[in-house]
């Protein structure tokens, strides 16, 4: 059985809102998986837990999408005045 607490895993979901992308999305994954040890505890509430790990793969998403634009993917679809043609 897992120490962690859904706490815990909240704090991890903001602490990877201000990392880099790669260490983001494994922050983020580490704490999925946390939530998912943490469904068998029959001390955790499992309607907040569950709530918490909807917030997580929202935030995965979101930092899978801001590397995609980051990384020139949003530039491509809002080119500057300088490259209309």
């Amino acid at each position: 059985m897992t120490d962690t607490t859904l706490a815990d895993v909240e704090r991890a979901l903001d602490r990877a809102a201000e990392l880099e992308t790669e260490e983001a999305v494994s922050v983020l994954r580490t704490a999925r998986q946390d939530l998912r040890d943490l469904a068998s505890d029959p001390n955790v509430d499992e309607e907040q837990r569950q709530a918490l790990e909807n917030r997580l793969d929202q935030r995965i998403r979101e930092v899978k999408e801001r590397d995609a634009y980051d990384s020139g993917l949003g530039a491509a679809m809002n080119p500057s005045e300088d490259d209309a043609p």
